[in-house]
C-alpha cells in the first residue's frame, strides 16, 4: 500500500464533473418499485441513534444492540425466530446512558455472554460497559444487568463510536474508539489481563479527530493486523482516512501514520468497507452532504486505491447519511443502500441503487425503500432477517411521529420483496 494515498486535485475535479452528470442521469430516472414493508422492532423510547449486531444466545439469528440519544437509555433486542420476525422484538434496558451515540455487543471479559459497551457524548463525556447476566434465564432481566463507566473514557471527549478489535495481541479484546469536539481523538482502550479491572483499562490515542462518523478496525493493507478507517466530518482532518497500525510493539502506544483517501473538501458522513466492483479488492464508500455518495476503489496491497468516482443521488432523497453494500436483487452484482436525513415532506429516506458494473462512467438506477415515511435515518445494515434468503434493510429512524406519539420509527427493518420481485436491471 503506498505511504501517501492522499487524492489528486485532478482527480477531486473529475467527481465533481461526474457528479454534475450523475445528476443528470438521476434526475432523469424515477425510482422504481413501491416502498417495501416496513416492521418496528421497538419505538418505545425516543432518538433511537444506531444499530450494531451480535448473535447473542447461539442460536445463530442476529441481535441487536441500539442506544437511545434522547431517552438516554441503551437496550438490546433478541431475534424472536423468524416466525415472530415482523412483530415487536423481546427487548431488554441493559442501562441508563445520557447522550448516547453508540452501542455494540461485545464479549468483553471472555466468559462466553455477551456484554454491551455504550458511547456517550454531551455532558456525559463516558464509555459505559455494561455487563451480562450469569444465567441465560435473567438476559432479558433488566435488574441482572450491571452498568460500570470505564474510568479512562470519563471527561475525556464526547465519545461517538466503538469498535471491538484485538489490537495488541494480548490479554483480552480491546476497544478501538473516537469522539467529536475539542480535544477529539481516535484511539484503542488497552484491555488489561483483567478484563473487568475496569480501573486497569488504558487509552491510547493514535490521531485527532474533528467529528467522527465511521470507525472500522480491519486489516486494511493486508499485513497481517488491524488498521483503523475512518469517516471524519468536520475540522482539518475531515475526510475519508486510514490509520496504519505499526505493528506489535512500543510504536502501538504513539501516533500511527495517517493515509487519506479523499473527501478532504467535503462533509463526510458514514462509510462502509467492501467490495463495491466485486474485483477482490475492499473499496470505501462514503455518503457525503448534500446528496453525493463517493467510492474510493481498492487494488489491492500493492496498488492501493487507484481511482475513484462519485455516484449522485436522486433528487427525491433526502441529505445522505448512512450507506451500505450488498446483493439486494439477488442478480449476483453489488447494489448500494443508501439513508438519510432531513427527508421531510414527500422526500424519500432510504432507497437503493442498482448499475450493471459499478463505474463512474454509468448511470445508476434509483429503487424505493422507505417511501417517504421518516425523516432522520442512520447507519444501515443488510442481512436476510426473515431467513427468506435476500437481503433486508435494517436501520433506525429519530424524528418521524408514531402511532401519535413525538417518539420517532425507532429501530426498525424493511422487508427485501425478494429476487423475484425486484425491478430487473
Amino acid at each position: 500500500m503506498p505511504r501517501n494515498a492522499a487524492t489528486p486535485v485532478g482527480v477531486l475535479v473529475l467527481w465533481q464533473a461526474v457528479a454534475a452528470l450523475s445528476a443528470l442521469w438521476a434526475a432523469e430516472r424515477e425510482p422504481a418499485g413501491r416502498p417495501w414493508r416496513l416492521h418496528v422492532i421497538d419505538a418505545s423510547s425516543q432518538g433511537a441513534d444506531g444499530v450494531r449486531l451480535a448473535d447473542v444466545n447461539g442460536d445463530r439469528l442476529p441481535d441487536i444492540a441500539t442506544g437511545w440519544e434522547e431517552g438516554g437509555i441503551t437496550r438490546l433486542y433478541i431475534h424472536p425466530g423468524y416466525g415472530a420476525v415482523a412483530k415487536p422484538w423481546p427487548a431488554v434496558t441493559v442501562g441508563k446512558t445520557p447522550s448516547v451515540e453508540d452501542a455494540v455487543p461485545v464479549d468483553l471479559d471472555a466468559d462466553g455472554r455477551i456484554d454491551v459497551v455504550s458511547c456517550c457524548e454531551g455532558g456525559t463525556r463516558t464509555m459505559f460497559v455494561h455487563w451480562a447476566p450469569d444465567a441465560d434465564e435473567d438476559y432479558l432481566d433488566p435488574a441482572a444487568w450491571k452498568t460500570e463507566p470505564i474510568p479512562a473514557s470519563q471527561g475525556a471527549m464526547m465519545w461517538m463510536f466503538c469498535a471491538p478489535a484485538q489490537i495488541d495481541g494480548r490479554h483480552g479484546v480491546d476497544l478501538v474508539a473516537g469522539g467529536k469536539g475539542g480535544g477529539a481523538e481516535i484511539g484503542w482502550m488497552e484491555s488489561p489481563s483483567e478484563p473487568r479491572r475496569l480501573d486497569r483499562w488504558t487509552w491510547r490515542p493514535i490521531a485527532p479527530a474533528g467529528w467522527l462518523m465511521s470507525l472500522r478496525a480491519v486489516d486494511f493493507d493486508g499485513d497481517g493486523d488491524r488498521d483503523v478507517v475512518v469517516s471524519d466530518r468536520r475540522g482539518p482532518l475531515r475526510g475519508c482516512r486510514w490509520l496504519e497500525n505499526p505493528g506489535p510493539g512500543s510504536a502501538q502506544f504513539g501516533p500511527w501514520e495517517n493515509h487519506f483517501l479523499g473527501g478532504r473538501q467535503r462533509e463526510v458522513m458514514f462509510m462502509t468497507v467492501a467490495d463495491l466492483d466485486a474485483d477482490g479488492a475492499d473499496d470505501v464508500l462514503a455518503a457525503v452532504k448534500p446528496q453525493s455518495l463517493l467510492c474510493f476503489r481498492g487494488g489491492g496491497r500493492e496498488s492501493g486505491f487507484r481511482d475513484g468516482f462519485a455516484i449522485a443521488m436522486p433528487p427525491g432523497a433526502g441529505s445522505a447519511k448512512g450507506v451500505a453494500i450488498g446483493d439486494v436483487d439477488g442478480n449476483g452484482r453489488p447494489d448500494v443502500v443508501f439513508s438519510c436525513e432531513g427527508a421531510s415532506g414527500d422526500k424519500s429516506g432510504v432507497m437503493w441503487l442498482c448499475c450493471d458494473a459499478p463505474a463512474a462512467d454509468r448511470a445508476w438506477q434509483p429503487h424505493e425503500i422507505s417511501g417517504p415515511a421518516g425523516i432522520k435515518f442512520d447507519r444501515i445494515e443488510l442481512l436476510d432477517l426473515d431467513g427468506d434468503g435476500d437481503l433486508d434493510v435494517l436501520t433506525c429512524e429519530e424524528s418521524q411521529p408514531f402511532q401519535g406519539s413525538r417518539r420517532g420509527l425507532g429501530v426498525i427493518w424493511y422487508e427485501n420483496p425478494a429476487a423475484s420481485a425486484a425491478p430487473a436491471h
